[in-house]
């Protein structure tokens, strides 16, 4: 027999069988009998956000950070509508998330009561499913589906919509012990054994072979299986973005970034390789710049578990649908050691000719750069920090400047590009790995989107460090109308407050920077303190992120950083 239990209770024992501990989210008028029950379950601790928007970006942020799906809650119409650009950020990145969001009683839906909002309409492009319980005795099967889709295959967030009166109701209930089956949903995994022969004279004939890396490696734990495949043949790497850390930086096979803001040598050789190895990234359209004239003489292999990427936006001649770390397990024993002499030195020649990080040596006098800075971040962390960053010139700074060693360490909104993400999954990242150092690596522009949640991490006592690179306009775009638009700076430039005082007024240790000596200082003051701090980092106002990739053009025709003497 069971224990007569509401919706609410079911709920709430199905998120605690899933294994969640942290629950991100903002009460209101229709989640609020799933409000009421939580108290009596003390193992779910709820974090009380400030905008459900940063309730699903500390959900992602937890998700990226553990491998575990992340969960947000709301409540109906505003409180639903709130979570829909976190739901997308977590869609673009394929970040496994559930939303659960409170719906007006099901005897109004369809009047326009109150706070009524077609949510599961609202998202359906922007999920990777969604749900609309409508019967009690189908609440429990939702979540726990939610959760199976959530996290399996390629990652993504899930929404379950649950009408007031369904959390009231009570049944009889059990936990159901039977596991999920979604009938016509199989997440492929192996490849045929002719897929991987073709992909295997390929890699094992090429003179000039070059792996993509992307965010899939680190979702299918195959970190470990591509520095097996690399140094085995010799094979340099290239990173996205998102990939970051799949191949440790330090790493002599790693060249670093590709694509708009990649290192120079990296989209060179993409350029001249042979044959592209593309494992778990989606070719977008800022890694490829002209897909026209994108790596014009490689052969290409595209290995995601996704089918829908497989020639999407570029054609490839072997693309396999399945697991990266099941698919490089197959590939590993065929592929033949090789030296690689020539292609490797070549793409250091690249490197050496290229010296992208000159500007770090740079005697800037009374300038602060951003570049530095961020440097000066990695140098004094030991490079071992987890970064969370919003998005703009200071994003590109920290994915160039600050060279990821481990897996996961670095997390951003890449595909949607949402300003606003960096402090609220820092505090997600946080909570979910306690152990790692947190900083976030923020704009003034972003911050100033979500710095409501300063107060959210003061009253969980997140330990997380804010460095603000605060450069008094909104850089990237800014950026643009200096190279595309004659420096005509309409609405770009920024007004801030004073970013101590705001900190200060939220009880958060803060200091200002304004010269490179004083960096130092100020990071040893960061990591001193528990709980949240903030630094500022006042940086030069029309600074430049270099390389470029002008949106469209070919990806070796690179805006270069001018020498000293020729700005």
């Amino acid at each position: 027999m069971g224990r007569v239990l509401s919706g609410a209770e079911i709920l709430l024992e199905c998120l605690i069988q899933e294994g969640v501990k942290y629950i991100f989210g903002y009460p209101g008028g229709a989640i609020l009998p799933t409000y009421d029950a939580l108290s009596k379950y003390p193992q779910l601790h709820h974090v009380l956000v400030r905008h459900e928007q940063n309730a699903a970006h500390m959900a992602d942020g937890f998700a990226r950070a553990t491998g575990r799906v992340g969960v947000a809650m709301a409540t109906s119409g505003p409180g639903a509508t709130n979570l829909v650009t976190g739901i997308a950020t977590a869609m673009m990145d394929s970040s496994p998330i559930v939303c659960i969001t409170g719906q007006v009683p099901r005897s109004v839906i369809g009047t326009d009561a109150f706070q009524e909002v077609d949510v599961t309409g609202v998202t359906l492009p922007i999920t990777k499913h969604n749900y609309l319980v409508m019967d009690i005795h189908d609440l429990a099967d939702a979540i726990r589906e939610a959760f199976y889709i959530a996290k399996s295959g390629r990652p993504g967030p899930v929404l379950v919509d649950v009408p007031k009166d369904v959390q009231n109701e009570k049944i009889e209930w059990e936990y159901p012990t039977a596991p999920v089956v979604l009938p016509g949903y199989r997440p492929p995994a192996m490849a045929s054994e002719a897929s991987v022969a073709a992909a295997l004279e390929l890699i094992n004939n090429a003179k000039k072979p070059l792996i993509l890396a992307g965010h899939g490696l680190m979702m299918s734990g195959a970190t470990g299986e591509v520095r097996e495949l690399a140094e085995k043949a010799q094979i340099p790497v290239t990173l996205t973005l998102l990939g970051k850390g799949a191949m440790p930086e330090g790493h002599p096979l790693t060249i670093g970034m590709m694509g708009m803001h990649g290192v120079a040598a990296s989209n060179l050789a993409i350029q001249e390789a042979d044959v592209l190895i593309a494992l778990g990234m989606r070719f977008d359209d800022r890694v490829t710049g002209n897909i026209k004239t994108y790596s014009p003489n490689s052969k290409k292999i595209h290995i995601d578990i996704d089918p829908s990427e497989l020639n999407k936006n570029i054609q490839v001649d072997v693309g396999i649908a399945g697991d990266l770390k099941a698919v490089l397990a197959q590939l590993l024993p065929g592929v033949q050691s090789t030296a690689h002499s020539e292609w490797l030195n070549r793409i250091r020649d690249w490197q050496e000719d290229a010296d992208e990080r000159e500007i770090l040596r740079r005697d800037t006098g009374e300038r602060l750069l951003g570049a530095q800075v961020v440097n000066d971040i990695w140098k004094f962390t030991g490079g071992n920090a987890l970064v969370t960053t919003d998005v703009g010139q200071h994003q590109m700074l920290e994915a160039q400047y600050y060279p990821h060693i481990r897996p996961s360490t670095m997390i951003t909104s890449g595909g949607l590009g949402t300003m606003g993400f960096g402090m609220p999954s820092a505090i997600g990242a946080k909570l979910g790995r306690p152990d790692e150092e947190v900083w976030a690596i923020v704009g003034d522009g972003g911050f100033q989107m979500t710095i409501q949640e300063l107060a959210t991490a003061m009253q969980e006592h997140v330990n997380i460090n804010i460095a603000i690179l605060n450069n008094g306009f909104l850089g990237m775009v800014r950026q643009w109308q200096e190279l595309f638009h004659e420096r005509r700076y309409n609405e770009t430039h920024m007004f801030s407050p004073d970013f101590v005082k705001v900190a200060e007024a939220y009880g958060i240790p803060a200091m200002r920077v304004t010269r490179r000596e004083q960096v130092e200082e100020a990071i040893a003051f960061a990591r001193s303190h528990e709980g949240p701090t903030l630094i500022e980092f006042v940086v030069e106002k029309e600074d430049m992120v270099y390389p470029m990739v002008p949106a469209g053009a070919d990806l070796d025709a690179m805006i270069r950083r001018p020498k000293p003497g020729e700005e």
